[in-house]
């Protein structure tokens, strides 16, 4: 098992993720064919399940996109089954401290770096008896969702966790939390200057800091700062924008009005 989201990221390139939140493995699959080189299934905030987060993930297979996941929270039978299911990597909503990333980190990791329960029903099917337990903890990516001003105030303790691979900004709880609107591409410098700390201190130990984004504009502006991910949108946020673009288009056409 080879994760070719972490063999990219060694070669100094920056990852460009897609997002799903659309339960269906037909829109996994076109989003695979569209060239990412990472697809996340939302099951947080999106309308996935487990039964489609499968769906997402075999319909990836056939395509070299590296599956990842967002869990709903960070408890171990959660993180455990999205890994068993193929993922090769998992976002982790609300890591605020240290001892959440130390959870974290360690349901996700076999023994004796953590306490994983060994039961990779879909994970093993696609190489010999045994390979998946022995490259799992070096080759599946543990991403810390950093959201809340707990989280920067803990900043420093929870990147030190070992065995966390980086951290993953979500803007809009970032900035609820600091008392802002909760919008993706902030450009407060108070947010800024946070955003700075964070790749920086990400770089100091050789993670990698990814975030969110509304817009390829910011998604370029986000990797020129340093991030090394980034995820514009997501799968239902693109084909909604491009319908209305199509549906304001026709009605210049047909003279009719919105």
């Amino acid at each position: 098992m080879t994760n070719k989201f972490k063999k990219l990221l060694a070669t100094g390139k920056p990852v460009v993720n897609g997002w799903l939140i659309i339960p269906s493995g037909y829109s996994a699959e076109l989003m695979a064919l569209s060239g990412y080189d990472s697809l996340t299934v939302d099951l947080q905030h999106g309308v996935q399940d487990y039964h489609s987060m499968v769906e997402c993930f075999q319909a990836m297979q056939a395509h070299p996109v590296t599956p990842l996941v967002r869990v709903t929270w960070n408890e171990p039978g959660n993180l455990g089954k999205a890994l068993d299911s193929g993922a090769m990597g998992v976002i982790c909503p609300m890591i605020n401290t240290k001892q959440d990333a130390e959870a974290f980190v360690s349901a996700c990791k076999y023994p004796p770096l953590g306490s994983r329960s060994n039961g990779p029903v879909r994970a093993s099917l696609y190489g010999p008896p045994g390979s998946y337990q022995a490259t799992a903890n070096d080759e599946t990516l543990c991403i810390a969702l950093i959201e809340t001003k707990t989280a920067i105030e803990n900043l420093d303790a929870i990147l030190d966790v070992e065995g966390l691979a980086g951290a993953y900004i979500g803007p809009s709880d970032l900035c609820f939390t600091y008392g802002l609107p909760p919008v993706l591409d902030v450009e407060l410098p108070e947010i800024l200057k946070i955003y700075e700390d964070l790749i920086e201190k990400c770089a100091k130990r050789k993670l990698f800091a990814g975030i969110h984004t509304g817009s390829v504009a910011y998604a370029t502006r986000a990797i020129g700062m340093g991030f090394r991910m980034t995820t514009v949108l997501n799968d239902a946020r693109m084909m909604a924008a491009y319908a209305r673009s199509v549906v304001e288009e026709m009605r210049k056409v047909t003279g009719r009005v919105a």
